[in-house]
């Protein structure tokens, strides 16, 4: 009998356009020219110790040509995403069951606190959210896993873990979490009515 769901966050709870389309309907920056930025940005500011993640966009704004403030950013970028009404529902099922709910997400700081403000549910039903710019480690490094396995006194046989990256999926089920690639609320319900 399982102890515990481990999940992803976006793409799982948390729903959103994709960044780049957005920015191309809206500003006109193509996916080819945004996405090199998006990676590059996000390989810092999912890191504890980061500065805003505005400071890092700022180059990229300047060389778009683009005059956005910090609050017009993160408001244009945070605004879009949506709660997964039918997986929270689910977190509740779960959790009333006595399961033991997890967050494991690649995230900056930013976001974190925006999600904290509207989305009460990540603090209701989750136990802990293990955010990468707390804890220094991005998925798919196996210490993300081991830390959430140690810190809750969890084996590996003990958790299910949900994530929309195969990748991620991959490393947990080497480390002997049973583990699947997330395609929606009935796959979690099957997988956790065992």
């Amino acid at each position: 009998m399982k102890k515990a769901v481990i999940f992803d966050l976006n793409g799982v709870f948390i729903l959103s356009p994709k960044l780049s389309d957005r920015f191309k309907d809206a500003y006109s920056i193509e996916p080819e020219r945004f996405l090199p930025a998006l990676n590059d940005v996000m390989s810092h500011v999912r890191m504890p110790g980061a500065e805003s993640v505005y400071s890092y966009w700022q180059q990229y704004f300047v060389a778009w040509g683009l005059a956005i403030s910090e609050e017009e950013f993160t408001t244009f970028w945070f605004t879009a995403e949506t709660e997964n009404i039918e997986m929270v529902a689910l977190a509740r099922e779960l959790r009333a069951r006595g399961m033991r709910l997890f967050v494991l997400s690649n995230n900056l700081r930013e976001r974190s606190a925006y999600y904290d403000e509207h989305f009460p549910f990540l603090k209701e039903l989750f136990e802990k959210q293990y955010y990468s710019w707390q804890t220094g480690f991005i998925k798919p490094d196996e210490r993300c896993f081991t830390t959430v396995l140690s810190d809750n006194n969890l084996k590996p046989e003990d958790c299910i873990y949900f994530d929309d990256s195969a990748k991620n999926v991959t490393v947990a089920q080497s480390l002997g979490i049973e583990s699947y690639v997330y395609e929606g609320a009935d796959q979690v319900r099957k997988h956790t009515a065992k």
